[in-house]
């Protein structure tokens, strides 16, 4: 089984650690799923994109219309806000995500300024809504960006996935992508783009995806953006049993702000060591690392790994806890098993 499923309606599956190992690029069919509400089906034959607001020209865009027009490709990673939930005390409502709610895939598209010259945005435009064909109990799954925003995110309206055009699972025929964000601002299934002059404050905006502590004896909030800087382990999976001797740690490393700078990693609480960055570089995706080292003595062991990015930001000894579960990037620890050969 290469998926953990969290909830079959709406569906909601993570990918296992052991589906990770392998190349930068996470196949389709493993991708992780996060579903607010049913997948919609969607004809793409009658399908459009409506682009309307504070615009000097509205469209409709078929999908044929955007596979015409100016594309892109760009490898991305994509993760839940709610990553890691399950590990908070004291519990959080939520889906209960270990850590396989996070994927990389090579995304095609259209970006989305190209779509915004195409219309003209009128001067008082203030942000962009995308609004999805999802929804239910009267909500309507809806999210916006501010142009400070879009003019710091090369944000991708995105066809194809891999290859090959989406999946019903992952947005078809149409997603927004936001490099660099939680998946929560990767809108799904959109059907609608909207150029507004005051501040959104939709459900999913000002309720859902902020963070919210008690201080001073009053409710502190900030909303949900950048994805925080992680290092993920994948290799030793926990109580796996190795041979003691030479051994290699590899993992993943990401950040939604600045490129991954180093990955070091600790075994039995000794001293940090650094590892290897493998691969290219890619602007908004997880950079894979290695560590090649040695295990002398049997028993049970731990190691830990830490990512540390460009812009300075690391992870955190122990979890910051929030009401609603969001962006837990403490430390993680795997502990395994060694033995003699």
């Amino acid at each position: 089984m290469s998926a953990v499923l969290q909830r079959v309606e709406p569906l909601n599956r993570e990918t296992r650690a052991s589906a990770l190992l392998g190349g930068t690029v996470m196949p389709s069919a493993h991708f992780y799923v996060r579903n607010h509400f049913a997948v919609p089906s969607l004809d793409a034959a009658k399908w459009r994109l409506g682009v309307a607001g504070l615009v000097r020209r509205p469209l409709a865009l078929s999908l044929q219309d955007l596979l015409n027009l100016p594309s892109r490709v760009e490898t991305v990673t994509l993760e839940c806000a709610g990553n890691g939930r399950s590990f908070l005390t004291p519990t959080v409502g939520g889906e209960q995500w270990g850590l396989g709610a996070v994927s990389t895939a090579e995304w095609s598209g259209v970006p989305l300024a190209e779509i915004l010259d195409r219309a003209g945005v009128a001067p008082a435009a203030r942000e962009v809504v995308f609004k999805g064909a999802d929804g239910g109990e009267g909500k309507r799954f809806e999210r916006s960006l501010t142009f400070e925003d879009l003019r710091n995110s090369e944000v991708l309206l995105a066809y194809a996935m891999n290859g090959e055009l989406l999946s019903p699972y992952h947005g078809y025929p149409l997603r927004v992508i936001v490099p660099g964000w939680y998946g929560v601002a990767s809108v799904k299934w959109l059907t609608e783009i909207d150029v507004i002059g005051h501040s959104f404050s939709g459900y999913f905006q000002t309720e859902k995806y902020v963070y919210e502590w008690e201080r001073d004896g009053r409710v502190a909030t900030e909303p949900v953006r950048h994805q925080r800087v992680r290092a993920l382990i994948t290799q030793p999976g926990p109580d796996q049993i190795v041979d003691a001797g030479a051994f290699a740690v590899r993992g993943f490393a990401w950040s939604g702000v600045a490129p991954i700078a180093k990955v070091e990693v600790s075994l039995n609480g000794q001293a940090w060591e650094k590892t290897r960055l493998i691969g290219e570089a890619y602007r908004h995706s997880w950079r894979p690392w290695e560590l090649i080292t040695r295990v002398d003595s049997p028993g049970r062991m731990t190691v830990r790994a830490r990512a540390i990015d460009q812009a300075g930001r690391t992870q955190p000894e122990d979890q910051v806890w929030n009401r609603l579960g969001y962006g837990n990037n403490a430390i993680q620890e795997v502990a395994f098993i060694a033995r003699r050969r």
